[in-house]
């Protein structure tokens, strides 16, 4: 075939239309514009296209696989007849492929025609009718007439239309087509040029390879007579001399065949290599443009060096949010205006879009910016859980606020009823004994941490035992400590039996901290007291550590325990809290007990006392320490729990109001002036302009 007629049949369209005259930058011509028909589009589109079978596939079979819900106002309904309908929708079908074959409708004529059958109102089943079988009669009005289901040229049914109401027992999901009042538009129509273009890019590949991979050319005769005259070929002999050339040279099995030719005879290349109309580029570009007609990213249809997307999952995620979403927002409304009315009740049709897990990671960053925008004070609990779907609860519209950015004001927060003396001052300021507890042991490479090596003798722990397990010791015991003490008598007895690990061995140097700091703990019982309850408190607290009082000796402490239990006994706790504890006095031990620090807090005052100090501690009396700002906070929390009317109405918990009196004392501290209101005066160091001392 000769190149004219070979790029005439590429351009040239399939109906009978006259061809008109080509002219193009080619040099071949260009064609008229091509009506194309549904059977054309999937004829030519879907059955015969790679990239436009994988577009309308990951359009229509992603959709199909989204998961619907029926609700009933805001209540989604687990069992319902149409939920039934649609899970089956006929029995051909399931739900699956029913709503995949209408997404593969509508992608590819741009009209999907869903037909209900059985009963007056809710259908027993639903069918899918193909679009180029319906034909859709026009009347006065935007409304159709009917819809007409046709067979080979003949009327099979009709559909009739109301014309009030637009309803019919035919439902016509449509594409917008902005030249057309009743038909949709498909996405492939508009990539029709690009379809066949890639196609015919295929075929003339193919066509190379069948001849060889050679382009084509011409034999040229060149006869002249005695007298020089051109001599012209018999149309016998041309036919022949065609005939000839195609079974000996054209075809896979004659590539590479030399061609003989003698006398007036010449060859000449007339078509361009494929390097030359560079195909691969050809093809790469008419993909993309189709891919782009359908909205599916060009990454996920095969096209190499996309750098649209950086990675897969960015392309799915932009293909569902971009493409799939809208389509099943179409799908929706239709089926809420024409199936769910039909069920006679208030029916909200939906998909579940939550669910898609392509959309897993928007809902991740969704959730981290809700959560931030809570934190921040921005939102409340209750709009950040509507922002992900959650419904409300009591007591989220409150805004919350980060402690470290909440404002103490001009209100002035109480004062502590028991102000740090001078002599107390001590406890809230550096420890030089508690500084050196991470040398400890302090020399010798020997010198092992354990309890042997302490300078604090261990008390007798057979004695301590017995103590909290028998009899009315056990009510001597809770006297003695906090949680924190009974964790010290649990890590003692393992440290007693040899246990060698971490946790052990970082208590062995607490407690030679722990002994420095409280060793006067024990002092409130005094030589010739009377023993109760409440003053050998810290003795017994010294008794958990396994520490022996330096004053009255192991023995000492035995005596007074011994003492104290034989008061004891027989006699009932009720009677011993009257006696030696108050009622009040037990709940202020058991507040004090609730207001210790967790671990969380003491983390964070200790990263505070780190930085503070980190800017401002190189003067003495800026200087903060640890349990300096553990009264303050312990302080806060008290306020906030025995006063809240003083605290304002959006601090919602007492860790919120004890770090902003934290924060507050901070600032006084390194600055010299108070936020608000005084506050603490009694802890600061001695020497600082706002110290009570």
């Amino acid at each position: 075939m000769a190149i004219m007629d070979r790029f005439k049949n590429i351009f040239q369209a399939n109906s009978t239309k006259q061809q008109g005259n080509m002219v193009g930058y080619f040099g071949v011509g260009s064609g008229e514009s091509r009506q194309y028909n549904y059977q054309d589009l999937a004829q030519e589109g879907y059955l015969k296209n790679a990239i436009v079978y994988r577009c309308v596939n990951e359009i229509a079979k992603g959709a199909g696989a989204v998961k619907y819900m029926l609700k009933s106002g805001d209540t989604p309904l687990e069992m319902h007849p149409m939920l039934d309908l649609l899970d089956r929708p006929n029995p051909q079908q399931s739900n699956t492929e029913f709503f995949s074959s209408l997404f593969g409708y509508l992608l590819l004529s741009g009209n999907a025609y869903v037909l209900k059958v059985g009963g007056d109102m809710a259908p027993r089943e639903l069918h899918l009718l193909r679009p180029d079988r319906i034909v859709i009669k026009g009347g006065n009005n935007p409304i159709p007439e009917k819809y007409e289901y046709m067979i080979n040229g003949r009327v099979v049914e009709e559909y009739a239309v109301d014309q009030d109401n637009g309803f019919s027992e035919v439902k016509h999901i449509k594409l917008w087509n902005p030249l057309d009042d009743y038909y949709g538009c498909s996405p492939l129509s508009a990539a029709a040029v690009e379809v066949d273009q890639h196609n015919l890019a295929s075929k003339h590949n193919i066509n190379l390879l069948n001849n060889g991979a050679r382009p084509s050319g011409a034999v040229i005769f060149k006869p002249k007579d005695d007298q020089g005259y051109s001599v012209n070929l018999t149309e016998s002999q041309r036919q022949q001399l065609l005939t000839d050339l195609n079974n000996r040279f054209t075809g896979t099995g004659n590539a590479g065949r030399p061609l003989l030719l003698e006398g007036d005879f010449d060859w000449r290349e007339m078509g361009l290599s494929p390097k030359d109309m560079d195909f691969i580029n050809l093809k790469h570009m008419s993909a993309t443009d189709i891919a782009l007609c359908f909205g599916v990213p060009s990454q996920l249809v095969g096209v190499p060096d996309s750098q649209t997307y950086s990675n897969i999952a960015e392309a799915r995620l932009a293909l569902y949010e971009e493409t799939i979403i809208p389509h099943l927002r179409l799908i929706e409304s239709d089926m809420n205006e024409w199936l769910s009315p039909l069920f006679g009740e208030d029916l909200d049709f939906c998909y579940d879009i939550e669910g898609i897990p392509a959309l897993a990671e928007r809902k991740r960053k969704t959730y981290e910016n809700v959560v931030s925008a809570v934190n921040a004070g921005i939102m409340t609990r209750n709009e950040a859980r509507e922002v992900i779907g959650l419904s409300p609860i009591t007591g989220g519209d409150d805004i919350y606020i980060s402690a470290n950015l909440f404002p103490l004001g001009s209100e002035a927060t109480p004062e502590p009823e028991a102000p740090v003396t001078d002599e107390g001052m001590g406890m809230y300021e550096d420890n030089e004994d508690e500084t050196k507890q991470t040398n400890f042991p302090k020399a010798g490479e020997d010198k092992k941490i354990s309890l042997r090596n302490s300078q604090y003798p261990q008390f007798d722990y057979d004695f301590a035992k017995n103590l909290k397990e028998v009899g009315v010791g056990k009510q001597i015991w809770k006297a003695g400590g906090n949680i924190r003490g009974n964790e010290a008598f649990m890590l003692w007895g393992r440290a007693r039996d040899g246990s060698r690990t971490p946790a052990v061995l970082d208590w062995i140097k607490e407690r030679e901290a722990w002994a420095a700091r409280h060793m006067r703990d024990g002092n409130h019982f005094a030589e010739g007291d009377e023993p109760n309850m409440s003053n050998v408190a810290g003795l017994v607290a010294q008794i958990k550590w396994g520490v022996i009082n330096k004053r009255l000796g192991e023995q000492g402490m035995k005596d007074v325990i011994l003492e104290l239990t034989k008061k004891l006994e027989g006699r009932k706790w009720e009677e011993i809290a009257c006696e030696d504890f108050t009622i009040d006095e037990l709940k202020e031990l058991e507040a004090e007990e609730k207001q210790r620090v967790s671990d969380k807090v003491k983390r964070g005052l200790t990263e505070q006392v780190k930085e503070h100090n980190e800017k401002y501690g190189d003067k003495p009396t800026k200087r903060a320490t640890y349990r300096m700002l553990e009264a303050v906070f312990v302080r806060g929390v008290g306020a906030y729990r025995t006063n809240p009317s003083s605290v304002r109405p959006r601090v919602q918990s007492a860790d919120q109001w004890a770090y902003a009196r934290v924060n507050s004392f901070l600032f006084a501290l390194r600055s010299g002036r108070y936020q608000g209101g005084k506050h603490d005066a009694d802890l600061f160091p001695k020497g600082h302009p706002l110290s009570s001392k």
